[in-house]
């Protein structure tokens, strides 16, 4: 039996393709890398923008903060002295009376009359003493020519006297009923703004009325009472000693100043329950800036700090191992400084120790600071947008010295 065999096929001419396809592949990635360019050093890091403001000798007022009530200086409740009927109303309600001024006048009829009679009654003592005078003269002279005798000489003089004392009584009912016509005027006591009328013309009031017929509170000056805590009242006793202690009243908000003043009365108790000390202010208030019932708050200067290292609150930062300051040192890197705070509030802080005069701290910009990255610095401006002056100041009032 005869097997026919097939002719064998050739496989290696695509073998050869697949080889000719990878040299192609290989010498195109080989011309690609020599023509690539060869990679560039590491860029440097950017500087951080950071503002800074200089560390300076500066004075620092000692000022402790308070919660206080603005109430009149004075304040009364004007009452009638005599019975009647209210004729005239001479002030307006919420109207600044000056003292002296009229408020009110009750019906004067009465008291015209009672004044009237007590003149009447003092002339007719007075015309009975003359002619009592004159009948103890003759009774005198006829006593020394034995005419008469000695118990009638006596007797008027004793009758003499005795008009002499009614005409005393009779000037007291007069100072009485003259003192009770100018009752029916009713003055204010002192200048302030009466409040809401409590009675109108017409009605009867009476010396023995409770309610009064309106108040009148005094604004110039006014007071403000606040509270300290018991432990600042040396400080504040001091304070107070030395001369007036200045105050300043603040909005609720404490950013603006509403009226300065000085301290007037400490109270001579120290609240147990609450562990404060009452004060009261006295403010000129010219302006009516302060209004009684207004809650303020209250800034008290116990002492001032001469010539201390003073910096930016801001510059203050905190850290695990306690209080720090970015410093830019010349060659524009800011290395993180430990500091000691003695005070600080409302914008500065004095540093006992850690900075010299001169230094330049970071006040913002910190979030993105490592210790000795560089930095591009520049000044602090000034509230009115320019460059402040090397003061260590930053925009605010006047710092509150505390404790840190």
């Amino acid at each position: 039996m005869n097997i026919e065999r097939k002719p064998r096929r050739r496989r290696w001419p695509a073998g050869l393709a697949i080889l000719m396809v990878g040299l192609g592949s290989y010498a195109a990635w080989r011309h690609l890398a020599q023509a690539a360019p060869a990679p560039q050093a590491q860029a440097a890091p950017a500087k951080v923008p950071v503002t800074f403001a200089q560390a300076v000798k500066a004075d620092y007022p000692v000022e402790v903060d308070g919660l206080g009530t603005v109430s009149p200086f004075k304040t009364v409740t004007v009452r009638s002295r005599v019975d009647g009927e209210i004729t005239r109303m001479f002030f307006k309600q919420g109207q600044m009376v000056k003292q002296g001024d009229p408020l009110v006048e009750i019906d004067r009829r009465p008291y015209q009359a009672a004044l009237d009679q007590a003149i009447a009654k003092k002339a007719q003592d007075e015309a009975s003493l003359r002619n009592d005078q004159l009948n103890l003269q003759r009774f005198q002279n006829l006593a020394q020519k034995s005419f008469e005798s000695q118990q009638a000489v006596d007797t008027q003089q004793a009758l003499v006297d005795q008009v002499k004392a009614q005409i005393q009584g009779d000037e007291a009912a007069i100072d009485n009923a003259r003192t009770n016509l100018d009752y029916t005027t009713i003055k204010a006591p002192f200048t302030g703004r009466t409040g809401f009328r409590q009675i109108d013309p017409g009605n009867i009031v009476h010396a023995a009325d409770q309610n009064g017929i309106v108040t009148i509170a005094q604004l110039q000056p006014i007071a403000v009472q606040f509270t300290e805590p018991q432990d600042l009242l040396p400080a504040i006793a001091k304070a107070f000693d030395r001369g007036p202690a200045p105050v300043e009243a603040l909005s609720s908000d404490g950013q603006t100043v509403l009226s300065r003043g000085t301290l007037a009365v400490i109270d001579n108790t120290v609240n147990q329950a609450t562990g404060t000390i009452s004060l009261k202010a006295r403010f000129d208030n010219a302006d009516n800036a302060l209004w009684p019932g207004l809650s303020v708050d209250t800034r008290l200067l116990v002492d001032t700090l001469k010539q201390v290292l003073v910096v930016p609150e801001d510059a203050v930062q905190h850290g695990p191992s306690g209080l720090f300051a970015y410093v830019i040192g010349d060659d524009g890197k800011a290395v993180a400084t430990p500091i000691q705070v003695g005070m600080s509030g409302n914008g500065r802080a004095v540093v006992n120790q850690g900075l010299t005069v001169g230094q330049k701290v970071v006040v913002s910009g910190q979030a993105r600071l490592q210790n000795g990255a560089e930095v591009e610095a520049r000044p602090l401006p000034s509230p009115d947008g320019k460059i402040a002056e090397q003061t260590g100041l930053q925009a605010g009032g006047n710092p509150i010295g505390k404790a840190d």
